[in-house]
């Protein structure tokens, strides 16, 4: 079985500042075997932690739509927010990219997603998220788990880590697979390690996006 986590960030998201090698070096240190690099709208950090581990890591993104966010895993092109669902998972597809959304009930971010626009969707993804170790209320997971089991979806798990330390905390256990055709198959049969984060993780994503703004101010982007 290989220990995955499915979801986190680098500091090529506006709200991290984790280097790409400080994660690949926690990841190895917690035993991950794979890890899905997420940035917000940016392979940039995915590109780089694969450059340094190719083995662990697997390039993705999480991508801001017009009605919420979707996450994949094996992109090949970096894809822009702001483009419909359907426009979005389109461009996904034709890079045979893995396509699961992103923490759907989360009422509290603005990637969150009305069950009208899910619905939408449902038949041309792969996965949903239906654990993610962020979300602050935890009926926000029971709703996407209970959600996958009505429609009969296949779930992701995911510590949606913007600090090193978090990186794990929330990840699946999968059947050993190669390309997003083999994660396909066997994403079904996965076991999962859930738990959520502290509260106090969110301070850390504040503080980086803070710091980032103040740098682009001060004109040292």
């Amino acid at each position: 079985m290989l220990k995955l986590e499915f979801h986190c960030h680098t500091n090529a998201s506006k709200d991290s500042l984790t280097k790409p090698i400080d994660l690949i070096k926690t990841a190895r240190k917690k035993g991950l075997d794979r890890v899905v690099v997420t940035d917000h709208n940016s392979i940039l950090g995915a590109v780089e932690a694969h450059s340094l581990d190719p083995q662990l890591v697997i390039v993705g993104e999480e991508i801001m739509t017009t009605r919420g966010e979707l996450l994949a895993a094996y992109v090949q092109e970096e894809i822009p927010a702001g483009l419909t669902p359907q426009e979005t998972i389109k461009i996904l597809k034709e890079q045979g990219a893995f396509i699961s959304v992103s923490h759907p009930f989360d009422r509290l971010r603005k990637g969150g997603w009305d069950e009208k626009d899910l619905l939408d969707i449902i038949h041309q993804v792969d996965a949903i998220e239906i654990f993610n170790a962020r979300c602050m209320n935890p009926m926000f997971n029971v709703q996407a788990q209970q959600f996958a089991e009505k429609y009969n979806l296949a779930g992701t798990v995911g510590s949606d880590a913007h600090v090193a330390f978090e990186v794990g905390t929330s990840l699946m256990e999968l059947n050993q697979f190669d390309g997003p055709d083999e994660m396909r198959k066997v994403i079904k049969q996965a076991k999962y390690k859930m738990k959520l984060s502290p509260w106090w993780v969110h301070l850390f994503s504040r503080y980086a996006s803070m710091k980032k703004k103040k740098t682009i101010a001060l004109g040292f982007d």
